[in-house]
C-alpha cells in the first residue's frame, strides 16, 4: 500500500508536506488522550508538528495491510497498521498507527494506540504543551 510506506517515509523524515498530501481535507485523527477525534486536515496537520517534535526516535518495526470499519460511518475502508517504537520525556512506547483510506488512497481516518498507560500519560502531557505553544488550543491552566 503506497500511502502506508509515504507516511512511514514522511514521519521518519519529520517533513510535514508529503503528509499534507496524504490527508484528507476532513480527516479525523483518534488520539489515546482525547475522547473526541482531532477533526480537519489543519488542526490533524498541527497535532503532527507537535508529535513530530515530542516523539523522540520514532522507528517503525512492522505493517499490516486490510480492511476495517471507519469509526464516521462504519463503511468499511482500506487499512494500514503501522506497529512503532518510540521515546517521549525518557518513556519508552510502543504503538500502533491505522490508517483508513478513502477511494483516492489519501488517509480519511488515523488512530493510534499506544502502551504502557504511563507513556499515554507522558505522551498526553507533552502534546498538550505543544498545541497551547502552538496556540492550537487554549492552556488549561490560564482558567
Amino acid at each position: 500500500m503506497e500511502t502506508a510506506e509515504r507516511f512511514r517515509a514522511a514521519v521518519e523524515k519529520r517533513d510535514l508536506a508529503v503528509l499534507d498530501d496524504l490527508f484528507t481535507e476532513d480527516i479525523r485523527l483518534y488520539s489515546p488522550v482525547k475522547f473526541t477525534p482531532f477533526e480537519g486536515k489543519q488542526m490533524v496537520l498541527g497535532l503532527f508538528g507537535v508529535l513530530l517534535r515530542v516523539f523522540e526516535d520514532i522507528r517503525y518495526v512492522g505493517y499490516l495491510e486490510g480492511a476495517a470499519e471507519t469509526g464516521a460511518d462504519g463503511e468499511e475502508a482500506p487499512s494500514a497498521i503501522l506497529p512503532f517504537r518510540a521515546v517521549v520525556n525518557g518513556k519508552q512506547i510502543h504503538g500502533i498507527d491505522l490508517l483508513q483510506l478513502d477511494e483516492a488512497g489519501r488517509v480519511k481516518e488515523f488512530t493510534v494506540m499506544v502502551r504502557p498507560q504511563s507513556a499515554v500519560q507522558a505522551l498526553g502531557q507533552a502534546v498538550l504543551a505543544g498545541l497551547v505553544a502552538d496556540g492550537l488550543v487554549p492552556d488549561p491552566a490560564a482558567g
